[in-house]
């Protein structure tokens, strides 16, 4: 996941014209290029990259940096399920537990999912490319 947020960001610093094979990439990254290629197929899935065929193809942001959020790149990977599912397995003793909303762990670890996607949410590759060209750094 980590990787494939700063391939955005690496992407968000191209001209507007320009593509970046998952090859150059994952080379930039030292990643496996098959590992790659499956999260850059999801992110052009989800219309947050635009693909292009060819020799000198590759991919491109789908819109601007400012409209392009971390969580929008989770999502496109992982999925829009919360982290935590309920195992029920304080039922297994005596004590009281449901999967439910009522359940006192379901409801700290959805609190936490809340947390970490507004987190996610309010931070867009925009910011993350800044951060790095403030500090003189690649993403």
């Amino acid at each position: 996941m980590e990787w494939t947020i700063h391939c955005c960001v690496t992407l968000a610093a191209l001209p507007r014209s320009e593509f970046l094979s998952t090859r150059e990439l994952a080379e930039l990254y030292g990643l496996p290029k098959e590992y790659l290629s499956k999260a850059m197929q999801a992110l052009s899935r989800a219309r947050l990259l635009d693909k292009a065929m060819g020799p000198t193809g590759g991919y491109r942001l789908a819109r601007p940096d400012s409209d392009i959020n971390v969580l929008d790149i989770v999502e496109a990977i992982e999925g829009r399920a919360p982290l935590f599912t309920g195992t029920g397995l304080g039922r297994r003793s005596n004590e009281r537990s449901d999967e439910g909303p009522d359940c006192p762990l379901n409801q700290v670890m959805m609190r936490a999912d809340e947390a970490w996607r507004k987190v996610m949410r309010e931070v867009t590759i925009k910011d993350l490319r800044l951060s790095a060209e403030n500090k003189g750094q690649g993403s």
